[in-house]
């Protein structure tokens, strides 16, 4: 049901935006706006007030992150409810669902799934080993210092990724990556309303993270190379901000990856706002040989790492390079979050790290994935296909007569699924026509083939041309 909602603003006082949010609240949990009406898009109702439609939007996105209103790209914005509920209002992307039988039901490429190159066997040994070392200390808290041994292993294993100067001080040890972007957030954000900066096409992961935090995500422009330099400065004049969010070696979902000019040109604007940076480095990757941003802007950046694309999701296993000075600062958050990671978690990853397992797993599992990723290159190249060598998804831009939406919908209906351009869209963002494809290396060569084959019929045959 659509609305010609126009509420009256010449009484409002205070910046024109929250004076619309107030009209919002008023009249949804009023009665006026029932739920589930659609409002007016955001360009016609700036028109009909009079203000931007930059204004209009920033109420929309409030309201949606109140849980007031949703907001569904290519359809609009809805009235949600009139008592929202605490709390997330989306689910996170997981791996795959539960009940999924790797052989037997759909084929998942959502999101990467690691073939076992012996991670069972060694996780299965050194937990035995970790056991018989069991002491008085498991009765006390982990505390700030007691993963230290843990921390100097994490240098090692974080030495391929050209970071900057880096001890064990710098780190922060998490519950995984999207722990750590928690983390990150609630050290660097502070006021009522936050504003945290995201590339329009991001890792969901980030907008559930600000929404914990009570932050407003803007959306900056991209390009081949990812993020844009001069869109970062022309949102952070307009919106203010105290946090960019940044995957510079494989951003997700597009695969594009930062030359090292638009690396430094992202650090000095960061600079010249006084931004923090959240870099986001969870999909492991054969080193592009580049310095990462934290090389480049070591007094801003948050490197967060985990071991769940290279060794195992399971671990829940992840880590942070902080800023230079800044390692006490986000232990301390991390303690007052959960203590510290359990000591068993702890354990089992110093010897995996110390002993050079670790290493000989992220090797295996790269020369599995890129034995998948050349399967997939081959079945579906001839179309609008983005990729990187050793990555472990791709992008593929749906050619004419596909939506993104219909094509999702059409594969998981021959038991293929995958994720839309749409999940990764921030709110009243605009979405391309592309879907993103996993590589799946956790089933066998036979069934990831016939599902590429499926996808690469339905590219073939849109719609129209189907046979019925």
């Amino acid at each position: 049901m659509d609305t010609n909602w126009r509420p009256d603003l010449a009484d409002q006082t205070g910046p024109k935006y929250l004076a619309l949010l107030r009209a919002l609240r008023e009249d949804v949990r009023g009665g006026r706006l029932a739920e589930g009406c659609r409002l007016p898009p955001v360009r016609a109702l700036a028109w009909s007030l009079g203000i931007t439609p930059g204004t209009v939007a920033r109420a929309y996105q409030i309201g949606t992150q109140e849980g007031l209103l949703c907001a569904v790209v290519g359809r609009g914005t809805f009235v949600a409810s009139a008592s929202p509920r605490l709390g997330p209002r989306e689910p996170l992307h997981i791996d795959r669902l539960p009940d999924l039988d790797r052989e037997t039901g759909p084929v998942d490429l959502r999101s990467p799934q690691l073939p076992d190159v012996g991670q069972t066997e060694a996780l299965s040994r050194v937990m035995i080993e970790a056991a018989g070392q069991i002491g008085a200390d498991y009765l006390e808290y982990p505390g700030l210092r007691r993963d230290s041994a843990c921390r100097r292993a994490v240098v090692d294993w974080l030495s391929c990724c050209r970071l900057g100067p880096l001890t064990e001080e710098d780190l922060v040890l998490t519950h995984g990556g999207q722990n750590g972007i928690n983390i990150v957030l609630s050290c660097c954000l502070r006021g009522e309303r936050p504003v945290v900066l995201a590339e329009a096409l991001a890792y969901p992961g980030f907008r559930h993270a600000a929404r914990l935090q009570r932050a407003e995500v803007v959306p900056v422009a991209l390009d081949a190379e990812g993020m844009r330099p001069d869109a970062l400065d022309a949102a952070c004049r307009r919106h203010g901000g105290q946090v960019v969010c940044i995957a510079p070696e494989a951003q997700n979902p597009t695969t594009a990856r930062m030359g090292l000019a638009r690396r430094e040109e992202i650090a000095a604007v960061a600079r010249a706002h006084d931004l923090q940076i959240l870099e986001d480095d969870c999909y492991t990757m054969p080193s592009s040989g580049l310095p990462a941003l934290r090389a480049l802007a070591p007094e801003r950046c948050w490197h967060v790492a985990s071991l769940s694309k290279p060794i195992s999701a399971g671990l829940r296993f992840g880590m942070v390079a902080c800023p230079t000075g800044m390692g006490e600062t986000g232990r301390l958050a991390a303690q007052h979050s959960y203590f510290g990671l359990a000591r068993p978690v702890t354990d089992i990853v110093t010897r995996l790290l110390v002993s050079g397992e670790a290493a000989r797993l992220r090797v295996a599992a790269q020369v599995a994935m890129t034995a998948r990723q050349g399967l997939a290159v081959a079945a579906l190249g001839q179309h609008d296909l983005a990729w990187q060598p050793g990555l472990t998804f791709l992008w593929l831009r749906l050619p004419s007569g596909w939506r993104a939406s219909t094509f999702t919908r059409m594969a998981e209906a021959e038991g293929v699924l995958l994720r839309s351009a749409d999940e990764y869209a921030l709110v009243d963002g605009h979405a391309p026509n592309a879907v993103r494809i996993a590589l799946a290396g956790g089933i066998s060569e036979e069934r990831f083939n016939r599902a590429l084959a499926t996808l690469a019929r339905l590219l073939a045959n849109p719609p129209g041309d189907l046979p019925v």
